[in-house]
């Protein structure tokens, strides 16, 4: 009889021990995969907003190019000529830097009339859009001279 009872405790103690190894519930599983969930969405939220303070140049067209200038709350958009000898202002505006991370960022620059009034080749618009595309790393607006319009394109100089 005593060994009886020894070899049912024993076999009870193997397979409380057993149940007490097992590999989780199912409910264990989903809350680490949503703990995984979290946490990349964490990683995209933390994201810092793109910084486009700096110098930005088109490309060099036969020694002419335009550059734009951020800094502060001022974007400073400029004709330059004779292989950097010569600017012109084309644009001074409003600069409103993006708050939150996006691939894309785009902003109305209101232009400052005190400082383009009387510059020969600076815009007369009242507003300029310009964009930020981050897949391109370029910084774009549109310009109009004698009916024509074009896109000039900007990266980032170094």
């Amino acid at each position: 009889m005593k060994k009886r009872i020894v070899a049912l405790l024993i076999a009870g103690t193997m397979a409380l021990s057993l149940s007490a190894c097992g590999g989780g519930s199912s409910s264990d599983k989903s809350d680490s995969k949503q703990n995984e969930t979290t946490q990349e969405t964490k990683k995209e939220e933390e994201k810092a907003p793109v910084d486009l303070a700096g110098t930005w140049k088109s490309e060099d067209n036969d020694g002419s190019w335009m550059e734009a200038v951020i800094a502060d709350d001022t974007i400073t958009v400029n004709w330059v000529s004779d292989n950097g000898d010569t600017t012109s202002i084309y644009w001074v505006g409003t600069y409103t830097a993006p708050t939150e991370y996006s691939a894309d960022y785009t902003w109305t620059s209101d232009r400052n009339k005190e400082q383009t009034d009387n510059a020969m080749l600076a815009s007369t618009d009242d507003t300029k859009d310009f964009s930020y595309s981050d897949a391109d790393k370029e910084l774009s607006y549109q310009v109009s001279m004698a009916g024509t319009t074009t896109k000039v394109k900007l990266t980032k100089a170094e």
